[in-house]
């Protein structure tokens, strides 16, 4: 099979969506039937780019201030994808949100349903994009991906479709996440100023989705000593209304207990993983929640919400919170420092469920989708 895979995300810095394209692509590659071209909006490859780091590309704020802008791009990735129609593709795989305009078999990945939930966490012009063309992308695929079963039920009603036009394919864990000794990540650790499990973690994008005041405000009400002993770090770029997050961060850097620590190369972030207390994750909302399964496969602990998908990947390997209660996630946190036989029993739980993940899963899934797209 000859698959035209829409990798134009990985022009970004990677976030979920980049590294979902990323890990799916390389373990695709073991799939003997499967062929892949890659197009990243101008031209196509057969390999992955590097991933960028923030900053990538100073036209894009520029871009964003002129009309047009981005129907005009889409216009003339549009025409670079057709291009290679004579180059015999079989089918088409767009692994975020719409696609582009194909006359064959088409496979979308539809992570979650965000902008229906919480419209107000994302910005107005990409509201506008995601209401104006994913309905008309749902429509065109013969076969609709999801990495849960929780957003395949949304999508079902949401769309008013039959069960059989889903496939969940869950995600997978990348081999770098996985349980390290204190020496293999004091370097990385030290360079942060923080000792293995002597601080919490938070993995995610400033923006209002990720709830990430929520750790602020419920690490604040830990006791002084313990604040000072464990601090929280926060690993992640600025994002959508970052400024939201402005008075509170101000006052928690200004008292030393916490470190935003910005986008991290993939190594180091994996490090940091694997030496925390525990993975701190309040997110309002997630089609999967693929840092509770890095820091569970990286035998960390998981402090996280039972909203949407998540508690499909933790399971009972979570220690479970309100989204809109600190004093919850503050006793969460105490409890992991507190409580050893706890936090040993959270961290023999996680790997073990960690275990029932995988990329290669993930790929035969997604290769057996394109089969049946195809009539196989």
């Amino acid at each position: 099979m000859r698959i035209a895979l829409n990798a134009r995300i990985l022009q970004a810095p990677r976030t979920g969506i980049g590294h979902y394209v990323a890990e799916l692509v390389n373990a695709l590659a073991q799939e003997p039937d499967v062929d892949l071209a890659l197009f990243h909006g101008w031209g196509w490859s057969s390999a992955l780019p590097e991933a960028a780091m923030p900053g990538y590309s100073r036209l894009t704020p520029l871009l964003r201030q002129i009309p047009g802008a981005y129907q005009a791009r889409r216009w003339l990735e549009q025409k670079r994808f057709d291009q290679r129609h004579s180059k015999s593709i079989d089918l088409y795989h767009e692994p975020s949100l719409w696609p582009l305009s194909f006359d064959g078999p088409t496979v979308i990945t539809l992570h979650d349903l965000t902008h229906l939930h919480y419209p107000e966490t994302q910005p107005a012009a990409r509201l506008r994009e995601i209401e104006r063309r994913l309905a008309d992308g749902v429509q065109q695929a013969r076969l609709i991906l999801t990495d849960s079963q929780c957003i395949a039920d949304e999508a079902q009603d949401y769309f008013a479709l039959p069960a059989e036009r889903f496939v969940v394919a869950p995600l997978g864990v990348a081999a770098r996440f996985h349980p390290r000794s204190d020496e293999s990540i004091d370097k990385v650790l030290k360079t942060h100023g923080v000792d293995a499990r002597e601080y919490f973690l938070c993995v995610g994008t400033l923006e209002p989705r990720k709830n990430l005041t929520l750790a602020l405000r419920a690490h604040a009400r830990l006791p002084e000593a313990m604040r000072q002993r464990f601090p929280l770090l926060i690993a992640g770029m600025a994002g959508w209304q970052r400024e939201q997050f402005n008075d509170e961060l101000r006052s928690a850097l200004a008292a030393g207990h916490v470190c935003l620590l910005g986008y991290l190369p993939d190594e180091d972030l994996a490090q940091l993983l694997a030496g925390a207390r525990a993975l701190v994750f309040p997110s309002l909302y997630e089609g999967f929640g693929l840092p509770v399964l890095e820091a569970m496969a990286s035998g960390t602990p998981v402090i996280l919400t039972s909203a949407s998908a998540m508690p499909e990947v933790a399971a009972d390997a979570g220690n479970y919170i309100q989204p809109d209660d600190p004093d919850s996630l503050r006793d969460a946190m105490a409890r992991l420092i507190e409580d050893p036989t706890h936090w040993q029993a959270c961290r023999a739980a996680g790997l073990h469920r960690a275990k029932l993940f995988s990329w290669e899963r993930c790929a035969k899934v997604t290769a057996r989708a394109y089969r049946q797209a195809m009539g196989d």
